[in-house]
């Protein structure tokens, strides 16, 4: 794929920290503690609902704004999440987002998302990070079309099948929308975020949703702040939404949840 600039620099500069990653922790490591992880959950099957699902993000920061939030506590995050309704929680595990992957260790030993699929979001390239992933108790990841070529599609996504995980597999345009329909996509995540401006446009799910076959999962990702939005993509066959700083950013989790779901809308009598 023609990689952006901003994704080519993340992916070199993540290159020279596996290295680092890969001789602290040995793949063989890795392997061993696979062995000891509970089975992973099923992520596809819990976007499949009659409604629109929510994948809410762990997310402390972003490149674009900064520090999002101060008081950041990934198992609140998450167990929040999962009282209110989630249907899955992304965990960001990058560190230009301040994230790390002991965050999902976190929440799976907290025990308080026991039935609530996590998603590892990263910019994963390499197997290791797959096996990674798996191994710190992740039970989906997450697979960006514009930092992969097709064989590396193929290949993760794969392996991440034979860990029992399931895929999410991010595209922005029409020509990563063709490239990962021929991998054999099943879960789809549409980022309406463009990573060469940050800019951000409900219009691509708009234009790229009608273009994807029946029997997939939808997700769509970024610029998702209220129930409007909510109500604007639903009308595509948008499965699930990913939601990650309209929620961070709150001061009443729970209740940003509901108002961003219109669980809070009142009801109209016939």
């Amino acid at each position: 794929m023609n990689t952006p600039s901003i994704l080519r620099d993340i992916v070199l500069s993540k290159t020279s920290e596996l290295l680092q990653q890969k001789s602290l922790v040995p793949l063989n490591e890795l392997k061993k503690s696979i062995v000891a992880q509970q089975p992973p959950l099923n992520f596809m099957q819990a976007l499949m609902g009659n409604t629109v699902s929510l994948i809410a993000e762990v997310k402390k920061a972003s490149p674009s704004r900064g520090l999002l939030c101060p008081d950041f506590n990934p198992v609140f995050l998450a167990s929040t999440y999962s009282d209110n309704g989630a249907s899955a929680i992304s965990v960001l595990t990058d560190p230009r987002f301040q994230g790390e992957l002991d965050h999902i260790v976190q929440i799976k030993e907290s025990g308080l998302v026991r039935t609530t699929p996590i998603l590892r979001k990263d910019f994963i390239f390499d197997p290791y990070q797959v096996y990674e992933a798996r191994a710190n108790g992740a039970d989906a990841i997450l697979l960006i079309a514009a930092i992969l070529s097709e064989k590396q599609m193929s290949d993760l996504k794969t392996l991440a099948e034979s860990l029992g995980m399931n895929c999410l597999i991010e595209i922005h345009d029409k020509a990563e929308l063709e490239f990962v329909l021929d991998v054999g996509v099943e879960i789809v995540g549409i980022n309406n975020r463009d990573l060469r401006t940050f800019t951000t446009d409900l219009k691509v799910t708009e234009d790229l949703a009608p273009l994807i076959p029946d029997g997939k999962i939808i997700v769509s990702e970024s610029g998702i702040s209220n129930y409007s939005h909510i109500e604007r993509i639903s009308r595509l066959g948008v499965n699930a939404v990913l939601v990650g700083e309209a929620l961070v950013t709150s001061a009443d989790v729970s209740g940003a949840i509901k108002t961003l779901m219109g669980q809070d809308a009142p009801t109209v009598d016939p």
